[in-house]
């Protein structure tokens, strides 16, 4: 029988909701325009997310820096060799029967996060673009999963606590104290669980959030450089 995460009777889970838009956003900027996304390209992207489902020799250079070469090459590789349709096929029809990503559950806990931050680096490069509304589902999802901003914001050395409007939290704690031995302090941040995704991602330059708390801690943290 199938499941609403699989397109079942109820229609298809968030998961499957965002590949879907994702694929239709890229097919829609087309393979030259620009995304949010390090410097990539629509074709950037989408060879980075086929490779990333059915490439698993490529997929440890994703979060391991000693191997990242690697990985990028087989992207590189990709993004030449397959045609910017095929790709956008490729992504939205789902990773190969081979793939870890096929696995039960393993696209719902590894890929919500991932293929809506890749979807609002495709929407947010537009010069005209505007917040979108994003499901119940979905931003619950995504606060389930937002406990990897405490691997991103590993380096960080002031607290970061992220918050909700409807005050539900998540506390990053700081590496310690800074360069020059002073406290760290505390900074809170505000805003919808997708623009507190987005600004935990890097994508601070266009996620709608407010940071509260001492001048030198928003300042330190504000100065401090991250992304995955």
């Amino acid at each position: 029988m199938s499941t609403p995460e699989d397109g079942g009777p109820a229609g298809p889970g968030p998961v499957r909701r965002e590949r879907l838009l994702l694929a239709a956003a890229l097919a829609e900027a087309g393979p030259d325009a620009a995304t949010k996304c390090a410097g990539w390209t629509a074709r950037d992207l989408a060879a980075h997310l086929v490779v990333r489902e059915n490439r698993p020799d490529a997929g440890p250079g994703i979060l391991l820096p000693p191997l990242a070469f690697y990985t990028e090459r087989v992207r590189r590789r990709t993004a030449r060799a397959v045609p910017f349709k095929r790709l956008v096929e490729r992504f939205r029809d789902g990773p190969a029967k081979f793939s870890p990503y096929a696995l039960p559950g393993v696209d719902k806990n590894a890929n919500g996060v991932e293929f809506f931050v890749h979807h609002e680096d495709v929407l947010r490069a537009r010069p005209d673009w505007e917040p979108r509304d994003i499901s119940p589902e979905l931003a619950e999802l995504l606060w389930r999963r937002i406990k990897i901003a405490r691997f991103v914001l590993r380096k960080v050395h002031v607290e970061v606590t992220l918050v909700q409007p409807d005050g539900r939290s998540v506390r990053v704690p700081g590496r310690g104290r800074g360069a020059r031995g002073n406290a760290p302090g505390a900074v809170r941040v505000h805003g919808p669980v997708g623009e507190l995704v987005l600004w935990a991602l890097g994508r601070r330059d266009v996620a709608d959030v407010r940071l509260t708390g001492a001048t030198d801690a928003v300042k330190s943290l504000t100065e401090t450089g991250w992304s995955l």
